[in-house]
């Protein structure tokens, strides 16, 4: 063998290049790669798992309880982590690779980076059908692994070692680019994994990888500061963009320089402090009145690593059809949306350069005088809603409030799906920035406690992710809580439970139908005056949790400050209220019948077409 290869199996090559990868993360040189999250079985446990082995003291292999639920650790990871590091995921063949679709459309939806290795059938077909194969008669070479192609961002089945040489660099570049982050994904058939190759050693130097910081055109910029100049009552729209760019700091001094109040998505939440002086709260359809007020007057919008999903922009109803758009975005296809001037860039980038370009010019007083007027009575409401009362059971603002209040400064929030992302959205005060974590790009019941694991592990010794839970996406999702009590990482986990799925049994009522398979007391069940009640509680004792039962909000204070001080994962469960909202925010497009006997059904066929009449043209 000439000194200049190696002969390796391609598993061990694809293990040791993942080795030598390496980036900077506040000026440190760190692994690129944390860690892997694994279910080993048939497909990546013979030879796959023989490479990890002999590197987990410096790749460390994590022991998942769900595949779908070890990708979302490994989503909750690279976001606490914002984008900088990136963990891997890897399955078994058939049914532990297509348990990680979801997840993968999380991490697509959400721009974000995680390395998904699956298993796959063997290439050379001597021994099909194989256990857990999936036949297509008229496609022998397709597999379940396909699947997966419509949400990651780079996908490579490979059938000949070699093929590393090109995939991996291919697939590390796509994660770590600002326009073009997702999860990529690698099918791993059987009989490649064993064969060995001999491969260049230079494949294997050391290489440090810069997340590149794209310019913005000086075209771009002078066309947008020519606009910007031009307007009366501008707003910002900062998104999670903002946070993965680190640019929360510049935009918020932007924002204070130039007198323009600032709004922030649901993704973006948590870049600035709930009370900074230009901040307005989120905007959009669980945002404040005060940002939707401010966006529906507005003349020039500039909206900065934003996608503008519609829990934003209102379904599109909450802007005029004549306010332009400053598009600030790494990713071109974002920056074009709706008639916008676009500006293709880093946040950070873009942000100092157009600053330079407005030279003196600042907006009016009275714009930011009237956001702060509007954010004060915001806040107002806010505590009208927090405080104690005498219901006979708590709504979800007064438990948000309760555990925010015991929440130090480097406690991360963590939540996902259901009524709780626009409760927490609403009510809660980030105190330190980037401690928020709100997955509702896919909105994915089940991502809270996986994901907070992931955040638990990138933020260890900084604070407690603290999870916001309602009994639906428990009872979807919980196996993590015994993955954080054998890992040794600790989160602290509330569970709201309002007998079933009260956000959209809201939602399914609001239209004119009647409760209907979304509470327990409307699901078909064998006892309709007693539906089983699970004790969430003794649950999660099962798992090696520590837990306490919550009679009131007084329960909950004190069983906060008791968690705040255990050694493990320690869930807290309480009774919440299922009909009581915060209000606010924006409408939503959503459907409507056309045709129905109900009255009620025929009320909101009209207000959505009401509605929908004050929607931009996006063209």
């Amino acid at each position: 063998m000439p000194d200049s290869t190696v002969r390796l199996t391609m598993a061990q090559a694809l293990v040791r290049y993942l080795c030598s990868q390496y980036t900077v993360v506040d000026g440190n040189r760190v692994a690129l790669f944390a860690g892997v999250f694994g279910i080993f079985g048939h497909g990546n446990v013979t030879c796959l798992s023989e490479a990890l082995f002999d590197v987990q003291d410096q790749l460390p292999t994590w022991r998942g309880q769900n595949e779908q639920s070890m990708a979302l650790a490994a989503i909750g990871y690279a976001k606490a982590k914002l984008r900088r590091q990136i963990m891997i995921a890897t399955t078994s063949i058939g049914p532990g690779a297509t348990n990680m679709v979801t997840a993968a459309g999380v991490a697509h939806a959400n721009r974000l980076p995680v390395l998904l290795l699956s298993g796959d059938t063997y290439t050379n077909r001597l021994p099909d059908p194989v256990l857990q194969q999936v036949e297509h008669f008229n496609d022998p070479s397709l597999t379940v692994n396909d699947a997966f192609k419509p949400v990651v961002r780079y996908w490579d089945r490979i059938t000949h070692p070699a093929q590393l040489l090109a995939s991996l660099p291919q697939a590390l570049a796509t994660m770590l680019d600002p326009a073009d982050c997702g999860p990529a994904f690698i099918a791993l058939p059987q009989d490649t994994q064993e064969l060995a190759f001999d491969y260049p050693l230079a494949f294997f130097e050391e290489r440090t990888w810069i997340v590149p910081r794209p310019r913005p055109s000086t075209d771009q910029i002078a066309a947008a500061a020519e606009l910007l100049r031009k307007a009366e009552r501008p707003l910002i729209v900062s998104g999670g963009g903002v946070r993965y760019s680190g640019a929360g700091d510049a935009l918020a001094a932007f924002a204070l320089k130039r007198s323009i109040p600032m709004a922030e998505t649901i993704s973006g939440k948590g870049a600035v402090v709930h009370d900074h002086p230009a901040y307005v709260g989120p905007l959009g359809i669980e945002g404040t009145d005060a940002a939707k007020a401010l966006a529906e007057d507005a003349d020039v919008v500039v909206a900065v690593g934003t996608r503008l999903q519609d829990f934003t922009t209102g379904s599109w109803t909450t802007f005029a059809n004549d306010t332009r758009f400053i598009n600030i975005n790494a990713a071109r296809f974002d920056a074009n949306k709706h008639r916008s001037l676009p500006v293709v860039a880093d946040a950070l980038e873009a942000i100092g350069e157009l600053d330079a370009a407005m030279e003196e010019w600042v907006c009016d007083a009275s714009r930011m005088d009237r956001a702060r007027d509007l954010y004060k009575e915001w806040n107002q409401l806010l505590d009208k809603g927090q405080a104690p009362t005498n219901a006979e059971v708590p709504s979800y603002a007064q438990v948000i409030a309760v555990v925010n209040n015991a929440a130090d400064e480097g406690d991360t929030m963590v939540t996902a799906a259901g009524g709780l992302p626009g409760e927490t959205v609403k009510n809660w005060r980030v105190k330190a920035p980037n401690t928020f974590d709100c997955e509702f790009g896919y909105s994915c019941m089940g991502y809270e406690i996986a994901g907070a694991w992931g955040v638990a592990m990138a933020t260890e010794g900084k604070g407690t992710p603290i999870v916001m839970v309602g009994d639906g996406s428990y009872l979807m999702m919980n196996s993590d809580i015994y993955s954080s009590v054998l890992s040794g990482h600790k989160m602290i986990i509330i569970v709201c439970d309002n007998g079933g799925f009260a956000v959209i049994n809201r939602l399914q009522t609001g239209f004119g139908v009647p409760g209907f398979n979304n509470l327990l007391k409307d699901a078909r069940v064998v006892d309709r005056k007693d539906p089983l009640h699970v004790d969430f509680a003794k649950h999660a004792e099962s798992m090696g949790a520590l837990t306490q039962r919550c009679e009131s909000l007084a329960d909950l204070e004190r069983a906060m400050e008791w968690a705040q001080s255990t050694d493990r994962t320690t869930v807290l469960t309480i009774t919440s209220d299922a009909y009581t909202w915060t209000p606010g925010g924006a409408d939503w497009y959503v459907g409507a019948p056309e045709v129905s006997d109900r009255d009620a059904v025929r009320e909101a066929r009209t207000a959505q077409e009401q509605f929908r009449s004050k929607q931009r043209i996006g063209i």
